[in-house]
C-alpha cells in the first residue's frame, strides 16, 4: 500500500518536535489534504495536541507494545487514504529503552515502517559545528533514513548561508540530503511543559489558532513540496494477515444471554435480537483523557460501544451501560470539582458494588479511592472504592515499561500471562494493590501493583490491550455476563422486583 509519510526526529528532547510536528500538520491541512499523525512511544499528551490540529485521533507506534506485524497492519489501517502521516518522534532519533540499545527507539520505528526521516536540528549559537552534529546523526546508522534537515530557531538572514554549508559538507561525506527549510524565534512555536512534556490541550489556551499561526510560518519558512516529495517517495508497505479478534460472544454466550434472561424491564426493549454491541461508559473530560486509540478499536472489537461520560459535570452515568472504564488523566487537578459531583461517585460505588464490571488506570484508579489530595494539601473525598488516600510524592514514583503479571488464579490474568503497559505518576497510594506484579522489561526491578477482584481491575499501570487481546475480550464477557442478571432501570441484579 501506498503511504505517503515523514517522521519527526531531532537528536534530544527539547528540540522542538511536538511544536513543528504539529505546525506541519496545520500547514498541509490547509492546502486541504487529508492529514494523519502517529507519536512514536507510549505517550498520552503529544497525541493529544495532534487531535486537536486535526479534529482526528493520533496513533501511537509503540515496539515495546506491539511486534512488527501489528505495528505495520495498525499503520496501515490507521493511515489508509491520508494524503500524508506526519509521525512525532520520541527523545533523541537513536534513544530506545536503554542506555546501551535503539531498541523501541523512533529510529527502530522509521526501519520498521520505512518512514524518511526530516531531522529537526537547534542550531541556535553554532554554524560549522552543526555538520558535525548532523554528519553524526546520519552515519552512525547505515539506514537512518534520513532525507531532510529541519534547522530550529534560525534566522531568515543566516540561513540560506547555513543552508549551502550543510548541504556541502553533507555531499563531501557522500550524503546528497537536502536542508528543507528553518523555523524562526517565534512564539507559535513554544508549548508548555509539564510531567513528561506537554500541559493538556484543554488547557491551552488558543492552541488551535497558535498551530495554525505556527502553519503560516512554516508555509514560509520551509518548502513544504519538497517534504511532500519525501513523504511520497517512500515505500509501499506491505499489509500482513488481518488480526482476526473474536468478539466476546466467542466463549459460547447464548444468543439469549444477550437479550433475556436477567430482567424483564430489559428483555426485548433495549436490544434487538442477536445485537452484539455493549454499552459501556467511559470517562472522557479534561481530568480523564489519556486513552491509547489502539486499546479503543480493540474494545470495539470485541463487542463494545463506547458511550463517553464526564465525571466533572454529568450528574448520573449514562443510561443502560454493562460496564465501566475510567482512564488516566489529571484528576489531582479537579480535586474539588470531582468531589462536588456527589450523586455520580455514590451511583459509581454502588454500581461497582452490585458487580458493574470496571477497568481503572492511573488516574481512574486514584479516583476509585476513599480520598485524593491535590498538590496545595486539600483532601477530597471520592468513590470510595479502593481503602485509603492517594496523595502526591513530590517526585515521579513511577516511570517506563512494564509487564503486568499475577500469580493467583484469576479470571483477568492467568498465572503464565503477561500484558504490557507503562507507568507514569507523581502521585502515590497507601494502597496500590498488590494482586499482579509489575516487571521492567530487564526483569531487574519489580513491585506489586493492581486491586484485581471479580469485577474490577484497577492500578497505576497504563495497559496497552493489544499486547493481550484476550484481556479485552474477558472484560466483554464480564459485562454480557452483568448484563443479563442487572435491571436497567433499577440497577439491582438477581431478581428484578419489576418481573
Amino acid at each position: 500500500m501506498k503511504i505517503p509519510r515523514i517522521l519527526i526526529a531531532a537528536p534530544a528532547s527539547g528540540s522542538g518536535k511536538t511544536a513543528i510536528s504539529c505546525g506541519l500538520m496545520s500547514a498541509f491541512r490547509e492546502r486541504g489534504m487529508e492529514v494523519r499523525a502517529c507519536k512514536c512511544g507510549p505517550d498520552y499528551i503529544d497525541p493529544m495536541f495532534h487531535r486537536e490540529v486535526l479534529g482526528v485521533d493520533s496513533r501511537n507506534l509503540d515496539l515495546f507494545f506491539s511486534d512488527k506485524e501489528e505495528l505495520t497492519d495498525g499503520f496501515i489501517r490507521h493511515t489508509s487514504g491520508a494524503d500524508i502521516t506526519v509521525t512525532e518522534g520520541v527523545m533523541g532519533y537513536y534513544d530506545g529503552r536503554g542506555t546501551d540499545t535503539d531498541e523501541g527507539s523512533s529510529y527502530d520505528v522509521a526501519r520498521t515502517l520505512q518512514i524518511p526521516v526530516i531531522l529537526v536540528v537547534p542550531c541556535r549559537g553554532a554554524a560549522l559545528s552543526l555538520a558535525a552534529l548532523v554528519r553524526g546523526m546520519i552515519g552512525f546508522r547505515a539506514d537512518s533514513n534520513i532525507r531532510g534537515i529541519l534547522l530550529n530557531r534560525a534566522s531568515k538572514m543566516l540561513y540560506p548561508r547555513l543552508k549551502d554549508m550543510l548541504e556541502q559538507e553533507l555531499k563531501k561525506s557522500g550524503y546528497d540530503i537536502p536542508v528543507v527549510g528553518y523555523i524562526p524565534e517565534d512564539e507559535a512555536f513554544r508549548l508548555e511543559s509539564r510531567h513528561l512534556g506537554l500541559v493538556t490541550p484543554q488547557e491551552l489556551n488558543n492552541l488551535k489558532e497558535q498551530t495554525e499561526r505556527a502553519g503560516r510560518i512554516l508555509d514560509e519558512s520551509v518548502d513544504l513540496d519538497q517534504i511532500l516529495s519525501v513523504a511520497q517517495a517512500a515505500p509501499e508497505l506491505e499489509a500482513g494477515e488481518t488480526r482476526s479478534v473474536h468478539p466476546a460472544d466467542g466463549y459460547g454466550l447464548a444468543e439469549n444471554r444477550l437479550t433475556g434472561g436477567g430482567c424483564s424491564v430489559r428483555d426485548g426493549k433495549d436490544r434487538k435480537e442477536g445485537q452484539k454491541q455493549l454499552r459501556i461508559g467511559i470517562a472522557r473530560d479534561e481530568a480523564f483523557c489519556f486513552y491509547y486509540k489502539a486499546n479503543l478499536e480493540l474494545l470495539k472489537e470485541v463487542g463494545c460501544e463506547l458511550v463517553p461520560f464526564s465525571p466533572l459535570r454529568d450528574k448520573k452515568l449514562p443510561e443502560n451501560i454493562s460496564g465501566l472504564i475510567l482512564g488516566g488523566g489529571y484528576p489531582e487537578l479537579y480535586g474539588k470539582r470531582l468531589s462536588e459531583n456527589r450523586g455520580l461517585l455514590d451511583e459509581i460505588r454502588r454500581s461497582l458494588d452490585t458487580g458493574m464490571p470496571c477497568l481503572a488506570e492511573c488516574g481512574g484508579f486514584m479516583y476509585l479511592h476513599e480520598q485524593m489530595e491535590d498538590r496545595d494539601g486539600n483532601v477530597y473525598p471520592l468513590a470510595g472504592v479502593i481503602k485509603g488516600k492517594t496523595c502526591p510524592a513530590g517526585k515521579l514514583v513511577r516511570f517506563g515499561y512494564v509487564n503486568i503479571t499475577a500469580d493467583k488464579e484469576a479470571d483477568w490474568l492467568l498465572p503464565g500471562e503477561t500484558i504490557r503497559g507503562h507507568e507514569f505518576h507523581y502521585w502515590d497510594s497507601t494502597d496500590s494493590g498488590n494482586d499482579c506484579m509489575a516487571v521492567k522489561p530487564d526483569g531487574k526491578r519489580k513491585w506489586n501493583c493492581i486491586h484485581m477482584r471479580e469485577n474490577m481491575f484497577a492500578g497505576y499501570p497504563h495497559l496497552y490491550l493489544p499486547s493481550m487481546p484476550e484481556f479485552a475480550r474477558r472484560f466483554a464477557v464480564r459485562c454480557y455476563e452483568w448484563e443479563r442478571t442487572r435491571c436497567g432501570n433499577c440497577h439491582s441484579t438477581g431478581e428484578c422486583s419489576k418481573k
